[in-house]
């Protein structure tokens, strides 16, 4: 299979190009970071690359929580007006199978059972009860406290920033333009991606990137709220592996799939930095108690979906992953 993978020079796409040789695919690489001139938002430039290819791999995107709204026109221009151009250019071409670096920041906050009202969907958390440290959603119909669960796909869309509301918008693309053309679309919600080739020292970098980043400095990694908070950190040739099986998988027709990829394996952020700061020799990380509005509290997945459908399941350890990160490479901040 000749597959177009954009964004294939940075961080993940560059190892699903390396996952896709692997398994006897052809990469065609599509990236303004070897290229000025391939820019997803450039129609003539994209059905250029789409010559000859049998599938798509849509990885370019601008990505991380960013600047409230000011940055709100750029996030739309590179990951929607963008992910516009290649679909109708793909339509064009008559390429009908697309698999999308989707996001679980669809969801906003994770699942919650309230002891008295079942599963609940708490609001965004007050800005008093940031500063007053009180960092745990409360339930919303009687204000007790929430135990957090893995979010399936099916649980309703939440994006709580710009970035999270542009990536909900590139799925909407992608399932209008497989209803139109009968074509196939995967849409791979990834979890908190990690590992060798992480861009390094950028405000759009993970939160995996800013305390690699400070280890390397000689800093302490400064983890924000209590670093109770809950994610899913999946190991990146884990995703590119998601990326090669969504690809040779026979998807429905017409329609867009939506798959967590995430380890199934939850840990705290605080917990993270600890195993990060630990293999790499020091310092300890440091628990500041700042926030950031838009984070959310607690988002881990439930990826049987993935498992059970196309029979991917991660291959790299927590802790194997960390110990491997705390000592690789990163790349410079784009």
């Amino acid at each position: 299979m000749r597959v177009l993978v954009t964004g294939g020079a940075g961080f993940i796409g560059s190892h699903v190009v390396t996952a896709l040789g692997e398994h006897g695919h052809e990469a065609v690489v599509f990236d303004v970071r070897d290229d000025p001139g391939a820019d997803v938002r450039d129609p003539a430039a994209v059905r250029h690359a789409l010559a000859g290819v049998d599938a798509v791999c849509h990885q370019a995107a601008m990505v991380g929580l960013g600047d409230g709204v000011a940055d709100a026109a750029e996030y739309v221009s590179h990951n929607d007006l963008g992910t516009a151009v290649l679909l109708a250019a793909m339509a064009e071409a008559g390429v009908r199978r697309l698999v999308l670096a989707g996001s679980m920041v669809v969801y906003g906050e994770g699942r919650y059972e309230c002891r008295r009202h079942g599963v609940v969907r708490p609001g965004p958390r007050a800005v008093t009860d940031l500063d007053a440290g009180r960092f745990e959603p409360p339930c919303p119909v009687c204000g007790a406290a929430l135990a957090p669960g893995l979010v399936g796909e099916d649980a309703p869309a939440d994006p709580r920033n710009v970035y999270a509301t542009t990536k909900l918008t590139q799925e909407h693309l992608a399932a209008a333009w497989a209803r139109c053309t009968g074509g196939s679309a995967v849409s791979l919600r990834y979890h908190n991606v990690y590992g060798p080739g992480m861009p390094r020292d950028t405000p759009y970098a993970g939160v995996a990137s800013f305390f690699r980043s400070a280890l390397a400095r000689g800093e302490a990694p400064r983890v924000f709220e209590d670093g109770r908070q809950r994610r899913d950190f999946v190991h990146v040739r884990d995703v590119a592996a998601a990326n090669v099986a969504a690809l040779e998988a026979s998807s429905p027709a017409g329609v867009l799939t939506a798959y967590n990829t995430g380890s199934g394996d939850p840990h705290t952020v605080g917990e993270m930095a600890r195993a990060l700061a630990t293999a790499h020799g020091g310092p300890e990380p440091v628990v500041t108690g700042e926030y950031r509005l838009g984070d959310v509290r607690h988002i881990t997945a439930d990826s049987s979906r993935l498992r059970d459908g196309l029979g991917w399941k991660p291959e790299v350890s927590f802790e194997e992953g960390m110990a491997e990160f705390a000592r690789a490479g990163m790349r410079r901040g784009v």
